[in-house]
C-alpha cells in the first residue's frame, strides 16, 4: 500500500509530506486548489514523462519521494527480487527533475531508468483518471479493460510471442521469395562456372605434378647432354675420369696404410667415396635409359597447363588454388539448388507458426467471451444501482481470425448499452448522455478495479457528471471497495467525500506574489466543516452542518 509521499518544489507545491492509511481516503478542496497535484507527483515516481515546467519557479529542482509497504504485495516483491532491487518490506521510489528538464529516477536508492519505475508501478498502484469515460469510447481501451478484469497477462504474453514468431518467419519467407530472381541469375552463372571446371577435372595435387613433368620434358635434350657429360666425367671417359683417379688414389693410400696404420681410416673413407661415385654413375645411366623425349606428351602438357592458367585468371586465383575454388563454387551451387527446398520448408514453418498464433488467439478469445458475459451482468446490475433502472450493458466480441490477427489476438470489441425500455442495444457513445456515460464509466472502473492485483487504487474525479442520490451510491461503492483495498479518491461531491474512512483538504494560498498548495488531514470536526462547504458553497449554515454530520453518520 501507499504509505507516505514527500513533495518538494513541484509545480505550486513548496513542500508537502503526507501519510496515507488503509481504507478509503477522500481528497477535497476548492476548484483550482491543486487537488490532483499529489497524483501528478506520484505519477512521476511511477515513470511518467518529466519536463522543466514541473519545477516550481525560482527553484533549482523538484523532488518526489514515495514509500510503499510491500507486506501484502508479492508481485512487487518478486519484481524487485528479479531486478536485484529488493530492500525488506518497503519500497522507496524517488524522482528528481532539474529546472533544465533533466530527470533522474531511483528505486530503493539505486539509480534506474524511468521505464523501470513504470514497470514496477504497475504492481504498486492503479490510477483511474477523470477522463476515463472519454477513453471508454476507444476500442483498444475497452479491450484492455476486459483483459485486466479477466487477468489475461499470461495469455497476452503468449499471444504476443507467438505473433512475433509468426511475423518473423513470414518476413523471412518474403525476403527469400523477393531474392529468388537474383538467386536464379546467380545459379545460372555458378552452373556455367562449375560445369567448366568439372570438364577440366583438376586433381587436388595435379598442377604441381604437371608443372614438374612439363619442366622435365621441355628440357629433355639439355638433360640428356648434361647427364652424359656427368657420366663421362665420373666413369666413361677412357683417358681421364673420376673413378680411375679414385682407384689410383686407393692403391697409393693402401701402400701408405701398410707403412703407417694412421692411414687406415682414410683408406675406408676413400673406399666409401668410390662406392658413391659408382652408384651415382649407375643412377645417371639408368635415368638416361628411361628418359623419353615424347613430343605428344609435351604437347598435351602445354595444352592442359594453358587451360589451367586461363581458368585461374578467369577466377582470379593462382593455378594452385583453382582446385579449392572449384570445390567452393560447387558447394555454393549446391546451396543455391537447395533454395527451393528452403522456401518449401520455410513456408511450412510459417504455416505452423500461423496455426500456433491462431490457437493462442482462439484460447484468448474464448476466455474473453466468458469474462465478457460475467461483466455484462455485473455492469448492468451496477447501472441499476446508479439510477439507471432499465439499463442493460453488453460487450460484443467479434472474432476475425484472417483479417484482424494482431499481438492482441483476433477479437474486435464494442461496448453496447440500452438505457431506456424498448431501446435497442447500441454503441455506448451513440446512446448514453454525458451523465449516463460518467456513471457507466465509474461502474466499469469500480468493478474492474476489484480484480486488479495492485493493492492501491486512485480515482481522480471519476464522479464528474454525477450528483444527488447517485453520488451517495457511488460513495458507498468506493467505500466498500476500500474495505479490501486502499482507495484514494479526489472528489468535489460531499456524498462521496463523506464516505471516506479519512479525508484530506487541499488549500491554495498566495504570499509575496507566490502561490503555494498544502494538503492537510481533517479530523471529524474539520470534516464536518468541509462537507458543509461542499454542500452549501461559501455560506455554511446550521442546516448544511447538520446535513454534513448526517453524511458522516450514514457512511
Amino acid at each position: 500500500m501507499l504509505a507516505h509521499i514527500t513533495i518538494q518544489n513541484f509545480a505550486i507545491v513548496k513542500a508537502l509530506e503526507l501519510d496515507f492509511q488503509q481504507g478509503m481516503t477522500t481528497i477535497t478542496g476548492e476548484t483550482g486548489a491543486g487537488k490532483s497535484i499529489a497524483i501528478d507527483a506520484l505519477g512521476l515516481c511511477l515513470g511518467d514523462r518529466a519536463d522543466a515546467s514541473m519545477v516550481r519557479p525560482g527553484e533549482e529542482k523538484a523532488e518526489i519521494v514515495v514509500l510503499f509497504q510491500l507486506q501484502n504485495n508479492p508481485a512487487a516483491r518478486r519484481w524487485l527480487e528479479d531486478n536485484e532491487l529488493v530492500d525488506g518490506d518497503e519500497c522507496i521510489l524517488r524522482r528528481v527533475i532539474t529546472k533544465e528538464g533533466r530527470s533522474r529516477a531511483f528505486i530503493n536508492g539505486s539509480p534506474v531508468p524511468a521505464s523501470q519505475q513504470k514497470a514496477l508501478g504497475q504492481h504498486l498502484i492503479n490510477i483511474h483518471g477523470q477522463h476515463a469515460h472519454q477513453l471508454l469510447m476507444k476500442n483498444d481501451y475497452q479491450l484492455t479493460l476486459l483483459d485486466q478484469y479477466a487477468g489475461h497477462q499470461n495469455l497476452l504474453a503468449t499471444m504476443r510471442q507467438r505473433y512475433q514468431d509468426w511475423r518473423a518467419a513470414r518476413n523471412e519467407l518474403k525476403q527469400l521469395e523477393k531474392n529468388i530472381e537474383a538467386v536464379e541469375a546467380q545459379r545460372q552463372l555458378l552452373e556455367y562456372q562449375v560445369n567448366e571446371l568439372n570438364e577440366l577435372a583438376l586433381g587436388e595435387t595435379e598442377y604441381p605434378e604437371l608443372e614438374a613433368e612439363h619442366k622435365r620434358l621441355s628440357n629433355c635434350g639439355d638433360i640428356a647432354i648434361c647427364s652424359q657429360s656427368v657420366l663421362q666425367s665420373l666413369s666413361e671417359d677412357d683417358e681421364n675420369n673420376a673413378m680411375q683417379l679414385l682407384q689410383f688414389a686407393q692403391q697409393k693410400l693402401a701402400e701408405l696404410a701398410a707403412m703407417d696404420s694412421r692411414f687406415n681410416d682414410l683408406t675406408q673413407m676413400l673406399d666409401e667415396a668410390c662406392i658413391q661415385v659408382q652408384e651415382t654413375s649407375h643412377e645417371i645411366s639408368s635415368y638416361m635409359d628411361s628418359l623419353d623425349m615424347d613430343p605428344a606428351r609435351l604437347s598435351y602438357l602445354d595444352e592442359r597447363m594453358a587451360t589451367i592458367m586461363r581458368l585461374s585468371r578467369k577466377h582470379q586465383v593462382s593455378p594452385g588454388e583453382l582446385f579449392t575454388s572449384h570445390q567452393s563454387l560447387a558447394n555454393e551451387l549446391e546451396n543455391l539448388n537447395d533454395s527451393d527446398n528452403q522456401i518449401e520448408q520455410l513456408a511450412a514453418r510459417v504455416e505452423l507458426k500461423h496455426q500456433a498464433c491462431l490457437a493462442a488467439a482462439e484460447k484468448l478469445s474464448k476466455s474473453r467471451k466468458r469474462y465478457a458475459k460475467e461483466l455484462d451482468k455485473l455492469i448492468s446490475a451496477s447501472m441499476h444501482e446508479l439510477s439507471m433502472q432499465n439499463g442493460k450493458f453488453h460487450i460484443a466480441l467479434d472474432s476475425q481470425p484472417e483479417s484482424h490477427l494482431s499481438p492482441l489476438g483476433f477479437d474486435s470489441i464494442e461496448l453496447l448499452v440500452s438505457t431506456n425500455p424498448g431501446q435497442p442495444m447500441q454503441a455506448l457513445g451513440r446512446v448514453a448522455s454525458g451523465g449516463e456515460l460518467s456513471r457507466i464509466s465509474l461502474a466499469i472502473q469500480v468493478i474492474t478495479a476489484q480484480k486488479v492485483d495492485t493493492p492501491s487504487l486512485i480515482f481522480d474525479e471519476v464522479d464528474v457528471g454525477i450528483s444527488g442520490p447517485t453520488a451517495a451510491i457511488v460513495g458507498k461503492l468506493l467505500r466498500k471497495l476500500g474495505e479490501s483495498t486502499q482507495v484514494m479518491c479526489v472528489t468535489h461531491l460531499p456524498q462521496v467525500a463523506g464516505c471516506g474512512h479519512q479525508q484530506m483538504f487541499v488549500a491554495k494560498a498566495s504570499e509575496k506574489g507566490k502561490t503555494t498548495t498544502s494538503m492537510i488531514p481533517l479530523d471529524t470536526q474539520a470534516r464536518v466543516q468541509e462537507l458543509a462547504r461542499l454542500l452549501g458553497g461559501s455560506e455554511i449554515t446550521e442546516h448544511t452542518l447538520a446535513n454534513a454530520k448526517e453524511l458522516l453518520i450514514a457512511a
